[in-house]
């Protein structure tokens, strides 16, 4: 699996990044407080089809912390692909990587092949319980500390599924602890689209994927399923027995997926 890694210095910031494989391109987004290894049971298998790039978006993994400049994490991905000499990939994101592909694929359209979606969240939407721990866990970040936060985040209900699996409960608290927490100290200095992505989401044209675990949890099941209405040409695969980070979990049914998909809709 040949390949390359390195740090592009791209759009006022520093992103790590990782390529394998060759063909047509395929960039993977990953979660938040996690980085590219989420990625680990996707990137050779990918690779073995496609020309795979996975990064960390800035503030996560071995990226630059954002400053005080306003941003676009879908302009700096946009930047890291034409530092790579790439003109249009397939887009991959789960979670916080799937609102940044939203973002992407309708800020950059002509650059975006296809669109895949995972246990994604989408700005502006209205989050219920969810939203509620996230706050919680922010509180306690201002006042007992980043590790008491880290804590409190892996022994949420976002994770409960994959924290059944001993092997994937390890990687989760690895990445998990080693990320630095910045975002629940910040604010972060986000340039957003406007209207936002919830009333724009009936112009993305491209073929879309929407991938969902049957466990993840009502916010994002909500989502999933505003997403698959709104989008024209969206398809929706639910995985049976995983929660939010269905990626993890079950690896060969959302890799057998996600081929299939690509298999369908590439050059």
């Amino acid at each position: 699996m040949l390949g390359q890694r390195g740090t592009a210095h791209v759009n006022g910031t520093q992103l790590y990044y990782e390529t394998a494989g060759s063909g047509d391109a395929l960039v993977l987004i990953h979660g938040h407080t996690l980085d590219v290894r989420m990625w680990d049971d996707q990137f050779a298998t990918f690779a073995a089809h496609y020309h795979v790039i996975r990064y960390d978006m800035r503030g996560y993994g071995r990226s630059a912390l954002p400053g005080d400049a306003l941003f676009s994490p879908a302009d700096d991905l946009a930047a890291l692909l034409s530092y790579l000499g790439i003109a249009h990939a397939h887009v991959l994101g789960l979670s916080r990587g799937g609102v940044v592909a939203i973002d992407f694929a309708l800020m950059y359209p002509q650059v975006s092949d296809t669109l895949i979606l995972a246990d994604t969240a989408l700005r502006e939407f209205a989050f219920k319980a969810f939203g509620e721990f996230t706050e919680a866990v922010k509180s306690l970040a201002a006042s007992a500390g980043i590790d008491a936060a880290r804590q409190r985040w892996q022994q949420g209900a976002l994770f409960a599924p994959a924290l059944e699996q001993p092997r994937v409960a390890a990687r989760l608290a690895q990445m998990v602890g080693d990320y630095s927490g910045w975002h629940w100290l910040h604010q972060e200095p986000l340039r957003v689209l406007q209207p936002p992505p919830t009333e724009q989401l009936a112009t993305l044209d491209m073929p879309t994927l929407v991938i969902v675990g049957e466990r993840d949890l009502p916010d994002f099941q909500a989502i999933a399923d505003l997403v698959h209405q709104r989008v024209p040409h969206a398809t929706k695969a639910v995985i049976p027995g995983v929660g939010h980070m269905s990626n993890m979990e079950d690896p060969a049914r959302f890799n057998e997926r996600v081929l299939e998909f690509l298999a369908d809709h590439s050059n």
